[in-house]
């Protein structure tokens, strides 16, 4: 790997993060070098090339496996309290070491500082609830129609999990998973973005450093970096039981039927196209910072960011005129200016997919009342600063229905009851994440039932965008269905197991049958 000096103290962030100098773009973060291909990962903040990375080979691959399949036999039979403690030291690291990987994380992927330094607070904040979570690996009791027999559950470690993060959160994610994989037992192998390879470079080397430190095998947390024929390899692999995978929809669609092909199981977080029901009993300036922030923060590259804005007819006017004053007061410019609200999109295709979403709007029949554009000059040179735009739309068309990752936001327009407002936001492919605006607890319990938002995360007063770590994280239909984070989504890292134990001196067998010799 070699370092390019770049402005806004970056090259002193990666010092601090022990990302030096030298050809290590894939495995464990030691003396392992890789001999792929070389990457470039340059910056959407200036343009800059920060640095080019080996990519990993065949050879490469197959070495990071042997690796990591050999770590796990020891790994797995370390007491899940001690390695609750490892999980927790990697969170320290990770507090000692917030800065510069926030820094890092917004300068490569482009997002506020802010939303930098978040990002790596969740990863923190999972390392906590993991090591919690390590004496609480339970399963349950039953009794048993045989008398003299106990039975019971219990969950033992799953084996290498294969783990393959999108570029709009490339740590944090990550960590959501890995966390939750090491204290259940497993080894985890990740492939991050290819748009985002430092960021996965840093953190394998704040990982590494805590495991040479408790005297583990490296290969607990292993590293590959390239593009998606990386990641087939990953996914193709019969010794990775599960594959976490997070991205767009044809992407899950690909993982799912590469995985399912081989009987192995896939956790998957794909597309959102999110909405917020504005009712007539909403506070407007709790929906207008729900929206906007929902809408344009990470430059709407969030799964989770707002896409549809549903508005009661009675309360369209309103909250229209009040969105577009909000707009105005938005500064674009350099994430790392912490007086900035929103930075720029990944790369210059993600611009060239904003501006057709544009085209096919007004295309469709919709108007645009903020017409967005590419921003150009002073600050703006590396061609990935847009102007939020905002249109008016109908749900029915198919710009849409379709998740453009850049901060559009489609205003749509209902009538009558609160059931329109909902089959409206119900009425896409994805599922992930919605919001009602309403001070009416009736619509708020209506929007939360069985036959409410069809969606893995429903909120009440607050936007879409965002998440605890202590909730499971994941939507329903074309979102993937998975669960990572809280609540029991440690359970998807383990194998289950039903235990029978006869402590009689006689085998009676289930459901009285005879079989006498």
């Amino acid at each position: 790997m070699g370092l390019v000096k770049t402005d806004f103290g970056i090259k002193e962030a990666l010092e601090q993060l022990g990302v030096k100098e030298i050809n290590e773009g894939s495995s464990t973060g030691s003396d392992f070098f890789s001999s792929g291909e070389l990457l470039e990962s340059y910056s959407p903040v200036d343009g800059s090339l920060i640095a080019k990375v080996r990519t990993t080979s065949k050879e490469d691959y197959e070495k990071v496996m042997q690796t990591s399949q050999k770590a796990f036999i020891h790994w797995r039979t370390i007491p899940a309290p001690q390695r609750g403690e490892v999980v927790r030291q990697f969170g320290d690291k990770l507090r000692e070491l917030k800065d510069p990987l926030g820094k890092l994380v917004s300068y490569e992927m482009g997002k506020s500082l802010q939303e930098g330094l978040g990002e790596v607070q969740e990863m923190i904040d999972i390392c906590d609830f993991a090591v919690g979570l390590s004496r609480q690996l339970h399963g349950l009791t039953m009794h048993s129609e045989r008398a003299s027999h106990r039975m019971y559950e219990q969950y033992h470690s799953l084996g290498a999990v294969g783990i393959i993060s999108a570029f709009n959160f490339p740590v944090a994610v990550w960590a959501w998973n890995t966390a939750l994989a090491w204290i259940c037992g497993d080894v985890c192998i990740w492939k991050p973005s290819e748009k985002t390879p430092l960021c996965g470079i840093a953190c394998q080397q704040i990982a590494a450093s805590v495991f040479k430190a408790n005297d583990l095998p490296e290969g607990i947390s292993c590293l590959i970096n390239g593009d998606y024929r990386v990641g087939e390899m990953l996914t193709s692999d019969q010794r990775v039981p599960l594959v976490s995978a997070t991205g767009s929809i044809r992407m899950g669609k690909i993982v799912a039927q590469s995985v399912a092909a081989r009987l192995g199981r896939s956790l998957l977080e794909l597309g959102g196209n999110n909405a917020i029901i504005v009712s007539p009993d909403a506070d407007i300036k709790m929906t207008v910072i729900g929206a906007v922030f929902g809408a344009v923060g990470t430059a709407g590259q969030r799964c989770t960011s707002t896409r549809r804005l549903i508005i009661h007819e009675s309360m369209y006017d309103t909250v229209k005129e009040a969105i577009i004053e909000a707009y105005s007061q938005l500064r674009i410019g350099n994430p790392l200016d912490e007086n900035n609200h929103v930075g720029p999109l990944i790369d210059h295709d993600a611009v060239d997919m904003y501006k057709k979403a544009i085209e096919q709007v007004v295309a469709q029949g919709g108007k645009l009342i903020l017409e967005g554009g590419v921003l150009t000059g002073d600050g703006f040179e590396s061609g990935c600063y847009v102007k939020p735009a905002i249109a008016e739309a109908d749900n029915s068309f198919q710009i849409v229905q379709h998740e453009t990752f850049a901060p559009i936001l489609y205003l749509l327009k209902y009538s009558g009851e609160l059931e329109n407002a909902i089959a409206i936001q119900n009425g896409v492919v994805q599922g992930l994440s919605s919001a009602i605006m309403t001070n009416n607890l009736r619509e708020a319990e209506r929007f939360l039932s069985v036959a409410g938002s069809d969606c893995g995360i429903a909120n009440v007063n607050i936007g879409t965008s965002g998440a605890e770590i202590g909730g499971a994280f994941g939507g329903e239909k074309e979102t993937g269905g998975g669960r990572e984070s809280g609540s029991d989504a440690w359970k998807v890292y383990m194998r289950r197991q039903t235990n029978t134990i006869n402590y009689s001196t006689e085998l009676p067998l289930a459901q009285g049958i005879k079989f006498d010799l």
